[in-house]
Formats: C-alpha cells, sequence, structure tokens
C-alpha cells in the first residue's frame, strides 16, 4: 500500500492562505441578501407623484416646467402654423393670478363649463433678428376644468405685451388653445394626470419671475 506523503509545512500555508483570499472574494463579489433587498426597494430617480386636486398648487407645477415644454413643443413644430413662425425661446413662465373676470360682460366665446377656473400667467420669451434680440412679455388667460382624472385645458388666449412706448398698447387677446404654449400647457396637464412630472412640492429653481 502508497504511504501518503506529508505535504511540506510552507506549502500548506500557502494554500490555506489561497483559499482565504477565494472566500473573501466570493464574499465581496456576492452581497448578501439583505443588500440585494435593499436594492431592489431603492425609488426611481424621479420620486411618485399625484397630480394635485387644488388649482394653486397645480399651477405652480405648470408654470416651474412650462418652459421647457414649450420649447420641446417649438422645435418640434416651429413654422409648421403661421402663428409659431415667430416663435423664439421660453425663459420663464410666472406671475400667476387666480382671480377671475366676469364672462358675462366680456365679448368672448363661451367656456361651456361653468366649472372652469381662470389663472393668469405671463412668460417671457426671447426672439433673435436679424440685428437684434428682442425680449417679449406675453399674457395668458387660461380656463382649466377638473375632471374625474384631473384637470384639462378647455380654453386658451394669449396677447402681447406693450411696448416701452405709451402709444403702443397690448395687443388684443387671441384665442391660443392650439399654438405653442396652449400646447405645452396639454402635454404638461397630460403628463401631471399620469404621475410623470416631477413633484411640485420638491423645491427646484426659481423660475417662476417673481
Amino acid at each position: 500500500m502508497l504511504g501518503t506523503k506529508t505535504r511540506n509545512p510552507v506549502v500548506r500555508l500557502l494554500s490555506a492562505l489561497s483559499w482565504g483570499w477565494l472566500a473573501t472574494a466570493i464574499a465581496t463579489i456576492a452581497p448578501a441578501p439583505s443588500a440585494v433587498a435593499s436594492e431592489s426597494t431603492t425609488p426611481f430617480l424621479r420620486p411618485p407623484m399625484v397630480c394635485p386636486d387644488d388649482l394653486e398648487s397645480l399651477t405652480a407645477g405648470l408654470l416651474r416646467d412650462l418652459p421647457s415644454y414649450a420649447n420641446r413643443v417649438a422645435r418640434r413644430t416651429l413654422g409648421a402654423t403661421p402663428d409659431d413662425t415667430d416663435f423664439g425661446t421660453v425663459l420663464l413662465a410666472g406671475r400667476a393670478e387666480f382671480e377671475p373676470l366676469p364672462l358675462e360682460t366680456l365679448a368672448f366665446e363661451p367656456v361651456g363649463n361653468d366649472a372652469a377656473q381662470q389663472v393668469f400667467f405671463t412668460t417671457l420669451e426671447r426672439q433673435y433678428q436679424d440685428t437684434e434680440v428682442i425680449m417679449l412679455e406675453l399674457y395668458h388667460w387660461l380656463f382649466l376644468v377638473p375632471t374625474t382624472d384631473g384637470w384639462r385645458l378647455t380654453l386658451m388666449f394669449s396677447r402681447l405685451a406693450g411696448a416701452e412706448q405709451v402709444t403702443r398698447p397690448p395687443t388684443p387677446p387671441q384665442e391660443s388653445s392650439d399654438g405653442i404654449t396652449g400646447q405645452a400647457v396639454r402635454l404638461w396637464l397630460r403628463d401631471c394626470r399620469a404621475g410623470a412630472v416631477f413633484p411640485i412640492e420638491v423645491e427646484g429653481p426659481d423660475i417662476t419671475g417673481r
């Protein structure tokens, strides 16, 4: 019968060290079950949100995101309709007001829903002309109506602010529901109803113009 050879002590030491290093490497690569479980519950980069029911919170979120929405719409549709041709870049949206105007005394088309809420806000737009850069301030009159699944746009009017010269008053209001800003409002409301906008209660950069 062949006898079992006794291994060199140095070889036994090196073998033990090698197995210890391998066990440490495996433990490092394979995380513990608790770590895997915690990673699976990590929230998405954008926290979940519920579109606000109250008009003021909704408007705060809308004005926060409206410049980026309007500029993306403009890049996709620039020149598609006559009122889009001279569209510039929206820099700011803000100055929200909620005091309604008495519609029965104004010569505007009916909104069609007594539950419609009026929102007034302004946007600051920059346009590049051949020899100069022009800054334009626009006034917007928005009609929003609450539905079973959230707020929707029913009508919108916009007008260009008057120039610095006193002899040049603001332009008459024009229906702008299908314009760049109107489309941007509709898209934002759609995303808000789907919970696909950043939570409104989280503070972001101050772009409200206040």
